[in-house]
């Protein structure tokens, strides 16, 4: 009876308690592609000479409508905002900018007259839409680079970020980019391009209607068709740049250029934060649908400053994780097995097995176990199953001769090897040939 109840309950758990909308778990099988890219990125980063830097979760709530924009869509709808029990305007973090730079200000980080470069990968919330590479909690990959306004540094961070997309073998990738100018061109703009909607507003959609008073900058990277529609005849805001950020734009077009980066000019594109000054971009990759933005980013040279620190010109992107998890072709995307399963027949025999294991995993060898186990024809099974490279069989009759019998399960070769000799057998579970990776054999007995 109690047994059932038990179960009954579980069952009733399993039915009414689920993650809640917009977020989701990552399983075993999925996890492997996360620390793929995670590690991947980590790595590229750091040949480029960025360093961690890991900022709360939460922040105060005033940090993202001062940086962000009190405008944006961020900041006006997706922010997920509570009151602690001090009585304080908390918001879990929707990007992770604002933090680096709150960070690099309360830290003395800024101002130092030296480049300061660093990146973060962490989860971030937004009330959105959930579809597809779209969650209200998702991950996020980003670098900054702080205190060298030159033209260089916008192309070293896309160069980055394309890095990261090359190693993991991501298809399709395309790179656009734009100049929104500094604050007193952008805002001579921002009367050409209202004058020129005006005559269109009823084409526009309601969030757009209140942007053209508001920011109408933002009506350009609007996805609502009508709005696409009405802006088709918006002038052009490279047209508007003054003389020094046309200068920049040439010199990044001029870089990108000299290195045989591919590239394309898209006028259009804003991006939906207002702390952006002149370069911002956007990455594309190929067998994503409609949301196929892999990475966006830009300078934000007076974000520094309007937080009350030094002048401190800035640079950077952030990446969509789960996005990018979902661009990893398939066959980057595998996860290993353990180097070896050891297969054990018999109580004497487990007793040496996990010996074995824990003997070989101190000399770095990965190795699974199934301790409950006992028939080998099954465990075999499961040591094809777990994609394990090598399997180790120890029985009574291994134990009699003081030897156990290592097989490769790539074709199956098996040799016999000296009991207890860690040492030479945690050298066996490693390839000595690039060409041969499963490991190679000096002698086979089949």
């Amino acid at each position: 009876m109690l047994a059932s109840t038990v179960h009954a309950m579980a069952e009733q758990i399993r039915a009414t308690i689920k993650a809640i909308k917009g977020t989701r778990d990552v399983l075993p099988g999925e996890a492997g592609v996360w620390q793929l890219v995670e590690e991947s990125a980590r790595d590229t980063f750091a040949r480029y000479g960025y360093r961690e830097i890991r900022t709360p979760v939460f922040e105060a709530t005033e940090l993202f409508q001062k940086t962000t924009g009190e405008e944006t869509d961020i900041v006006v709808k997706e922010m997920y905002s509570f009151t602690d029990r001090g009585g304080r305007s908390i918001t879990l973090r929707p990007e992770g900018t604002p933090g680096v730079v709150r960070a690099v200000l309360e830290h003395g980080l800024a101002g130092r007259g030296e480049v300061e470069r660093l990146y973060y990968i962490g989860p971030m919330f937004r009330y959105e839409r959930p579809q597809k590479g779209r969650f209200r909690q998702f991950s996020q990959i980003g670098i900054e680079v702080f205190g060298s306004s030159a033209p260089a540094v916008d192309v070293e961070v896309m160069q980055a970020a394309l890095a990261l997309f090359e190693r993991l073998g991501v298809e399709g990738v395309s790179l656009q980019i734009n100049s929104v100018g500094h604050p007193g061109c952008r805002g001579a703009y921002r009367q050409v391009l209202r004058a020129a909607l005006l005559p269109r507003i009823d084409a526009l959609c309601p969030d757009c209607r209140r942007r053209l008073d508001t920011n109408p900058l933002r009506i350009l990277d609007c996805k609502v068709p009508g709005c696409a529609e009405a802006r088709r005849a918006a002038p052009s805001i490279l047209d508007h740049l003054c003389g020094d950020c046309a200068g920049h734009m040439t010199q990044v077009r001029r870089i990108l250029g000299y290195l045989e980066v591919p590239y394309e000019v898209n006028p259009r594109l804003v991006r939906g934060l207002d702390y952006y000054t002149r370069t911002t971009f956007e990455i594309t990759a190929s067998g994503l649908g409609a949301q196929n933005a892999l990475c966006g980013g830009g300078r934000y040279d007076d974000l520094v400053a309007s937080m009350g620190g030094p002048p401190t010109p800035g640079c950077g992107f952030a990446i969509g994780a789960d996005r990018l998890v979902m661009a990893v072709p398939a066959s980057r995307a595998q996860t290993p097995g353990p180097d070896l399963f050891i297969v054990h027949l018999g109580e004497a025999a487990l007793d040496e097995a996990v010996a074995a294991a824990a003997a070989l995993r101190s000399r770095g060898v990965s190795v699974r176990l199934d301790p409950g186990a006992r028939e080998m024809k099954k465990q075999m099974s499961r040591a094809s199953a777990s994609s394990a490279r090598f399997a180790l069989i120890i029985g009574d009759q291994e134990l009699r001769e003081g030897v156990y019998a290592l097989k490769r399960l790539a074709d199956q070769t098996q040799e016999r090897v000296a009991a207890r000799d860690w040492d030479a057998l945690a050298r066996r579970m490693r390839p000595v040939d690039p060409a041969d990776p499963a490991g190679s054999f000096i002698s086979r007995d089949r």
